[in-house]
């Protein structure tokens, strides 16, 4: 059984530890291959089959094939490689931090430039540590 981080109790925070380092290798190995011209073509053409070039788990395989950007963070990707498939795709790294907080790029952007989120109501998962946190 894998021992549980403190920091996995924040909502929507999916630190790139060793462990998600080892667990991601492959995904982001694929992600690295995309560097090459090449290899963005194979996978355009054909995404399953270009794939099957790397030994990557079937969460990590359907995540990148649904553009599951949160669902690549969980299974170990780290964002600066996944954010690679993106680019595949005609998507700016402001798109896909949109996607992943629900909501336009145009809003995200507005977001980001009026301070991000409030951290209210975003510390804690568990309502009990949140608030036992407040002492």
């Amino acid at each position: 059984m894998k021992e549980q981080r403190d920091y996995e109790s924040i909502p929507g925070t999916y630190v790139f530890d060793a462990r998600r380092a080892r667990d991601g290798y492959p995904l982001n190995m694929f992600c690295m291959s995309l560097n090459k011209a090449e290899n963005r073509r194979s996978f355009k053409e054909n995404s399953p089959t270009y794939m099957e070039r790397f030994a990557l788990s079937t969460e990590q395989r359907e995540a990148v094939l649904q553009r599951d950007w949160l669902g690549m963070l969980k299974v170990g990707g780290n964002i600066y490689y996944t954010i690679k498939i993106a680019f595949c795709d005609g998507l700016t790294f402001q798109d896909v931090a949109g996607i992943m907080s629900g909501v336009s790029k145009e809003v995200y952007a507005q977001m980001m430039l009026a301070g991000g989120r409030t951290p209210e109501g975003n510390r804690y998962k568990d309502a009990a540590r949140k608030d036992d946190e407040r002492g």
